[in-house]
Parts: C-alpha cells; sequence; structure tokens
C-alpha cells in the first residue's frame, strides 16, 4: 500500500512522483480548495474526485483484467457443461492460450461473453467467485497477481486526497460488483463509492431469504457519455477533478 508520507500535513506528500509541473499544479490545487479562507475553498462535501480504473489504478495490458476473469469462467463453464462450446463465443473464449481470440471480438460478442459468464447466479455466489479468482490469478507476463499491480503514484494521490476532505470515487466502464469486490482493500475506496457497467439483477427468495440474481442481459455499459450521466444519477454533485492515466 501507499506510503503513510502521505497523510495530512507529511513534508513529503507523493513521494513516489518526479518533482515537476504535474506534482505541483497537484499540490497547488489540493491546497487551494482545502485551505479555509482562501479564494478557491470549498466545503468537503463539495470535494469530490473520480477516478477511471483500467489503464489508470491498475494495468489493462495485454487484456483488461474482468476479461481475463471471464475467459476463465468460461472454460470452468465449459468443462462443467460441454454443450456451452457450441455458441462460438464461449469456444472463443474456452480454446487454449492466452485468450488471443477473445481480443478479436467487437463489442458486441464481448458484452454476450460477459452477460454469459457472469449471470445466473446471485450477487453473493458471484462476489466469491471474483474474490476466490483474484486469490489466485496471475498476470500472463509479469506472473504477480493482478491486485498486485495497482499503481502506487495514483494510490498516493486518492490518500492525499483524502486527507484533504476528498471523496474519492471509481467511475469505470468495468463491472461495478467486480470492481466492488477489491476496490477497497486496494484502493480505498468502499463499494458504495465505485460507479460501472451492471448487468440486470432480479429479486428472489432462496430458502426464505432474499437474494439479488444476476441476468445475462447487460443493464448499462458506463462508458463515455454514459459516465457522467451516472455521476449525476449516483453522486449528484458535478466532480472537482475527473483522472484518467494521469501521467506523473
Amino acid at each position: 500500500m501507499a506510503s503513510q508520507a502521505t497523510a495530512a500535513g507529511s513534508a513529503q506528500p507523493l513521494p513516489s512522483w518526479r518533482d515537476g509541473a504535474t506534482r505541483s499544479r497537484i499540490l497547488a490545487f489540493v491546497a487551494s480548495v482545502s485551505q479555509p479562507g482562501g479564494e478557491s475553498y470549498l466545503p468537503p462535501e463539495e470535494r469530490i474526485a473520480v477516478f477511471d480504473n483500467d489503464g489508470t489504478l491498475w494495468s489493462e495490458q495485454p487484456m483488461y483484467v474482468q476479461l481475463a476473469f471471464a475467459i476463465e469462467r468460461a472454460r470452468a463453464m465449459v468443462a462443467q457443461q460441454p454443450k456451452l462450446a457450441t455458441n462460438p463465443i464461449i469456444a472463443a473464449a474456452a480454446a487454449a492460450g492466452n485468450g488471443e481470440a477473445v481480443l478479436t471480438m467487437g463489442i458486441k460478442d464481448l458484452l454476450e461473453l460477459v452477460g454469459i459468464t457472469h449471470a445466473g447466479m446471485s450477487t453473493d455466489v458471484f462476489r466469491d467467485l471474483v474474490r476466490e479468482w483474484l486469490d489466485s490469478a496471475c498476470h500472463p507476463t509479469l506472473q504477480r497477481p493482478y491486485t498486485a499491480l495497482t499503481y502506487q503514484p495514483m494510490r498516493e494521490l486518492l490518500e492525499h486526497l483524502r486527507a484533504h476532505g476528498f471523496r474519492t470515487y471509481i467511475v469505470s466502464a468495468g463491472g461495478v460488483e467486480f470492481m466492488r469486490v477489491f476496490a477497497e482493500e486496494a484502493y480505498g475506496i468502499p463499494p458504495e463509492q465505485v460507479i460501472g457497467s451492471s448487468i440486470g439483477t432480479t429479486y428472489a427468495l432462496r430458502g426464505g431469504l432474499p437474494v439479488i440474481l444476476r441476468q445475462s442481459e447487460v443493464q448499462t455499459v458506463a462508458d463515455r457519455a454514459m459516465k457522467p450521466i451516472l455521476i449525476e444519477q449516483l453522486i449528484g454533485r458535478r466532480p472537482i477533478s475527473c483522472l484518467r492515466q494521469l501521467r506523473r
């Protein structure tokens, strides 16, 4: 995790950042909106920063982490139900190799792959599957757990913002329930501050207990123009900082 040097009042905020114009602008901006009496001061409830996830907070190469999860789910599902391999999208995902065939798919096929591999279970079961996979899965070339491939400079920035009264959100095209599994541990961002793509769900009783069941239809793709729409709907305030693949 990021160094404690990012705490408020530290002499060395953002310690892994180069001492250049970008770092200076960030520090000046945070100070300007958080110091009472200043011309740019904003109350804490207005200090909202949103971050993309893939390629911004953690690695997105050679493919999105969630896509790697979908490929492994497809392989596990075909092993249990061989008839699923009659679906060419599932067959391509389950093929030998590192998922090269999937990388050539169009958005429609990718959404179908996600819909099939992420559905047919309760939200609790899905979260357990994601957590179990993240505990064992490794990046194909770096051979390190995906959760170890978060970017230290961005973790430091998240901590620095929160130390100065900001609320930090993830707003990403990634699946919201997928990201909620690791976001708090990896970035200090709680589940209720994660906004992402979603599939349809229904309410049901199982053994007398209420559950939310995941359907195969993609409900919302949190990308491009949909991001500000979801920010408006789910946060209700305009962020004062939006970060995507910030260069340090």
